[in-house]
């Protein structure tokens, strides 16, 4: 199993996980030409999409998905709350899945995490080919029990560390989106992330992503600091997903 982004921040999201039979692509953020430009950077088309996982209806990873899978025929997944906010419009090939029930496409197993996010029924999601796990987690503001069992024992992880603490508190925000962002259904901030690193199992990780980083309200440097205290590593083993460039391919072998 292999996987890149093609960006990730408020301004655009989307990761692609590839298998040997199976493409997928998580979220789409992006314009329907930016899309196409930042595959091609990666050495993909849409019509090697196998599907697209939305994980919540928010613009920075929904604004694409319906333009892509109109033109391209590519089946889309989401949980029934996100599906409801009529944020893409009408698709052929639309499959609503539950939160809390694993479910197959082709040759990976993709088990949705439910999370707490101010959206109307996010999840996130962990890959799975029968040897390796990939996990992605953004986009909560708070980690359940539910969510620290689930991520445990990962061979990649791609985290949230969205804020600074002291940076979204002396930043431009308004104190409303201030309390939105730092809230329990807001972002995970760097501190956060780094806790959950001290509480789950990664003996068998081979790539860390720091992910959703705030180009307002963090820097990459504040967020691997924390990442590689908590992972008693050097900051140079961390992947950053950048939201211009993304990252490329990291492989789980």
């Amino acid at each position: 199993m292999r996987f890149a982004s093609l960006g990730s921040g408020s301004r655009g999201n989307a990761t692609i996980i590839e298998n040997q039979q199976t493409c997928l692509l998580l979220d789409c953020g992006f314009t329907l030409k930016e899309t196409v430009r930042r595959l091609a950077r990666l050495g993909k088309e849409p019509h090697q999409l196998d599907a697209i996982l939305v994980t919540h209806e928010h613009s920075d990873h929904i604004s694409g998905v319906g333009p892509l899978a109109r033109k391209y025929g590519i089946p889309v997944y989401m949980t029934a709350g996100t599906c409801q906010s009529n944020r893409i419009g009408k698709i052929e090939r639309l499959e609503q899945i539950s939160s809390h029930d694993l479910f197959v496409i082709k040759d990976l197993q993709v088990q949705p995490i439910p999370v707490p996010h101010d959206a109307r029924e996010p999840c996130q999601y962990i890959f799975e080919d029968g040897a390796k796990k990939l996990g992605v987690l953004t986009d909560l503001g708070s980690i359940t029990p539910f969510v620290r069992q689930s991520y445990a024992k990962l061979n990649g992880l791609l985290l949230e560390c969205n804020h600074d603490l002291d940076m979204l508190n002396q930043g431009p925000y308004p104190y409303r989106l201030k309390q939105r962002v730092g809230g329990d259904y807001g972002h995970l901030n760097n501190q956060q992330a780094a806790q959950l690193l001290t509480e789950i199992e990664l003996q068998g990780l081979q790539h860390l992503v720091v992910s959703h980083i705030s180009e307002q309200n963090n820097t990459p440097e504040f967020a691997a600091k924390a990442v590689a205290e908590a992972m008693d590593c050097k900051s140079d083993w961390l992947t950053i997903a950048d939201q211009n460039n993304g990252f490329g391919w990291r492989e789980l072998s």
